[in-house]
């Protein structure tokens, strides 16, 4: 299996360069896999003469839809969900057809399992499941019905680990992609993914290629360049200068989860209040913006307490990435301050793979910014209230200048 990585900004014809190795590469079969439902129409429209094929629910779901068309030796696009559900069966008929896959934008390859420390006590003395000697969770509890049913199927496709004795981890069958004969990955600022760190445990080496240009049609290339487009940035993306606004944010943990989370529970909620005051001021006052105009997020449980008059339904969350719903939006607030799940971070720094913690958050931060309508060159206005998240975003700003453009 060989895999390749094309990793370079939002933009630089990623797509348009599989659209074109696909139409090119005839003798080939493929299985294109992305978060978006319009890449998949599009990849069909744009590969027509190969034929490609989406999976679909016909009674017995799309994953049994799916291996009736990897039996006929069909190209195939589709989504990330379904991608996460491929089974031993999905990987004997990739083997045997011969596939090579296209995976547009990584996906979460390792997950915390949610479940209190309790309920996992309880299920090991009820003897409903059981550790194997390298950490494997099986359920031998026999059919079950009820609260842990997700869990018991997740333990019968031998995919989840105890880490720590007390934290259950889900990892996606790295034999999926052991399946296809090449592999080609197409992100941006993989070193800083999930994804990254799942191939590094699993000895999975990459090839990191990107895109070029050439008489209007872009195909991959050996090494890579920045779009000419990035040296506009700097002067089309405007954050948001206002100490006032700004300094809610000062400390390095000031708006993450932890703090967010403490602030709801303190006497009043003062902290959380001038948050939504912020909020209320920067596009009430300072940016004057209609509300379909407005852009906005923070962590899931908060969103409730920051909610106001002329934002609330521009919400998106931090992490979003397979939406093009937004793109008309140009005043945005990013009010949360990321970092990497604490227990899985632990895990892999475990397995000996350096976490990168500043750079995944400023990859998280820039994949909601493009939901914008910076991606369609326009200008925004960006208020990123935490000191932190705020140096990192300005810091790869100023390096763009830098960049080598084609």
């Amino acid at each position: 299996m060989q895999v390749k990585v094309c990793d370079t900004i939002m933009g630089a014809g990623k797509t348009e360069s599989a659209i074109t190795l696909m139409n090119q590469d005839t003798e080939s079969k493929y299985i294109f896999i992305t978060p978006y439902l319009d890449e998949v129409e599009r990849v069909k429209q744009k590969c027509s003469k190969r034929g490609f094929k989406d999976p679909k629910n016909h009674g017995s779901g799309k994953l049994e839809d799916l291996h009736r068309l990897l039996y006929e030796g069909s190209n195939i696009a589709s989504t990330h969900k379904l991608f996460e559900s491929y089974n031993d069966e999905t990987i004997s008929l990739i083997q045997s057809g011969g596939y090579k896959l296209v995976l547009d934008e990584v996906f979460q390859a390792v997950k915390e399992v949610k479940i209190s420390r309790s309920d996992l006590t309880m299920l090991q003395e009820t003897k409903m499941i059981e550790v194997d000697q390298k950490s494997y969770v099986r359920w031998v509890g026999g059919d079950y019905e009820g609260k842990f049913e997700d869990l018991m199927n997740m333990c019968l496709t031998g995919n989840v680990i105890i880490h720590r004795g007390c934290f259950l981890i889900w990892k996606f069958p790295v034999d999926v992609f052991r399946a296809f004969d090449e592999v080609l990955i197409m992100t941006y600022m993989f070193d800083a993914q999930v994804h990254k760190y799942y191939f590094d445990v699993n000895g999975i080496e990459v090839q990191k290629i990107g895109t070029v240009c050439e008489n209007g049609v872009y195909h991959f290339c050996d090494t890579s360049c920045m779009p000419d487009y990035v040296k506009y940035l700097p002067k089309k993306i405007h954050i948001v200068d206002d100490d006032k606004l700004n300094k809610i944010g000062e400390g390095r943990s000031c708006l993450s989860s932890t703090w967010y989370n403490k602030a709801r529970e303190a006497r009043g909620q003062p902290l959380i209040k001038q948050m939504r005051n912020n909020l209320m001021n920067l596009f009430g006052n300072k940016l004057n913006s209609p509300s379909n105009k407005n852009l906005w997020t923070v962590f899931k449980d908060q969103r409730h307490l920051l909610k106001g008059k002329g934002y609330t339904k521009g919400f998106l969350s931090y992490n979003a990435r397979a939406t093009n719903a937004y793109r008309s939006r140009n005043c945005l607030a990013f009010c949360v301050n990321v970092f990497y799940n604490p227990m899985l971070k632990s895990y892999f720094q475990e397995q000996g793979v350096e976490v990168r913690e500043d750079e995944y958050a400023l990859s998280e931060m820039i994949q909601w910014i493009w939901r914008s309508a910076i991606r369609d060159g326009k200008e925004i206005w960006v208020y990123i209230p935490s000191r932190r998240m705020r140096e990192l975003f300005q810091n790869w700003l100023d390096s763009l200048a830098s960049a080598e453009v084609q």
